[in-house]
């Protein structure tokens, strides 16, 4: 059995006051007597059932799960660049940000630091807890409209101003794509040292040529970095990501995580996916993704430069699995796809990016149909038929989390 150590210091002052002698719910797993499962053991100390179920015929879903399978830890681990003991599995970066915002922040008196446009689960987590949420707006840097940029000077003055925890910084960003330079992030780490904690969400990391935060890890106590598996990995159904941070934050946050936050198929999931074959085949999979990114918005940008993409005004620049265009009307530009069977995002909810449409990047033919649809080009004669691509590309191009 693998648990968070729970005898770790709690990491004042990025902690809530109140938990610091917290010790979580002690489960049956943490608890039992024969770590790792070792010895001829009857084990009826959590209640679960005699037997398995018909429908689960190896019976590995009958046991409670180990809160954090430690072999799974040391192979997301290995996979991302760091100790295990400084990673703390996850359902997906959503269930991240909640230990975060729950961990870090006190109802009613703590606040975080957003910086819009970007994912819209950092606001939703803390304002489900009862914590402020302070926004600092990107910078719209290009005269194209085409690029956004941390101002790092304002999340500096609203953790000032508020007193603010927590500051979310996606990187790449999303719905831009936008990346923060590894000194941008060092310099507001060491700024932020003692008073709140600098989270990267690198959900579209793999997509990037951006080196990870998680080399700031050993020189900036205050840096947490979000992964998953949901995005480059193909695994989103299956809510696997990781919080990686000092390993007394670790600590303190599995305390505040569910007993047995992972499903026994999603573990299993997740170890076959990180084998060594199945991480090449992802890499193989990342570069064809981010050469047809790189075609995608390419041949859109020449369409807006030759007036043949309608009302799209321009093609945002971004290292993430999608292509983010803005549009005088960004309706038409839905209606547009949407006519060639095409499911897009609009992202009217964002007010510095309301003229703005997200398509994620699919199978070549998939795209070929986005670019026939808002170019006017023809789709290529091997396109499958209407009603099946439909079905495809909503399957594709809906999955919202970061």
């Amino acid at each position: 059995m693998t648990a968070v150590d729970s005898g770790a210091v709690l990491p004042a002052p990025y902690l809530r006051e109140d938990l610091a002698d917290f010790a979580g719910y002690s489960s049956a797993r943490t608890s039992g007597p024969a770590p790792d499962g070792a010895g001829d053991w009857a084990w009826l100390n959590a209640n679960e059932a005699a037997a398995a179920n018909q429908g689960d015929p190896t019976g590995a879903s009958r046991r409670y799960p180990d809160p954090q399978p430690g072999r799974l830890r040391a192979r997301l681990a290995g996979t991302w660049g760091v100790r295990p003991e400084e990673l703390l599995v996850v359902r997906g970066s959503d269930e991240g940000i909640d230990v975060l915002v729950r961990g870090c922040t006190a109802p009613g008196e703590g606040a975080i630091v957003v910086a819009p446009p970007t994912f819209g689960m950092y606001a939703v987590s803390a304002r489900l807890h009862g914590v402020a949420v302070a926004e600092s707006p990107q910078l719209l840097v290009a005269a194209d409209r085409d690029r956004f940029e941390l101002d790092a000077g304002a999340v500096r003055e609203a953790v000032a101003t508020t007193g603010a925890g927590l500051v979310f910084v996606a990187s790449p960003g999303n719905p831009t794509g936008t990346t923060v330079p590894a000194a941008e992030l060092a310099a507001l780490a060491a700024d932020l040292r003692g008073r709140a904690l600098l989270v990267v969400d690198e959900a579209y990391g793999d997509f990037s040529d951006q080196p990870s935060a998680t080399a700031l890890l050993a020189a900036h106590e205050n840096v947490v970095v979000l992964r998953t598996l949901s995005k480059a990995h193909g695994l989103a159904g299956a809510r696997i990501g990781a919080v990686i941070a000092q390993p007394e934050l670790v600590a303190a946050l599995g305390r505040v995580q569910a007993p047995y936050p992972l499903a026994v198929p999603a573990i299993e999931l997740a170890l076959a996916a990180t084998e060594p074959d199945a991480l090449a085949a992802t890499t193989e999979r990342v570069w064809r993704t981010v050469a047809e990114r790189e075609r995608v918005a390419s041949t859109l940008s020449d369409a807006v430069r030759a007036g043949r993409a309608g009302s799209i005004r321009c093609v945002m620049a971004g290292e993430a699995n999608f292509v983010t265009v803005r549009a005088d009307d960004p309706a038409a530009v839905m209606d547009a796809l949407a006519g060639s069977g095409v499911v897009a995002r609009s992202l009217a909810g964002h007010p510095a990016l309301s003229d703005g449409v997200r398509i994620t990047v699919g199978q070549e033919h998939e795209n070929d149909r986005v670019l026939a649809a808002l170019t006017g080009a023809p789709a290529p004669a091997t396109q499958t038929p209407a009603t099946q691509a439909t079905q495809t590309t909503a399957t594709q191009t809906t999955q919202e989390t970061p």
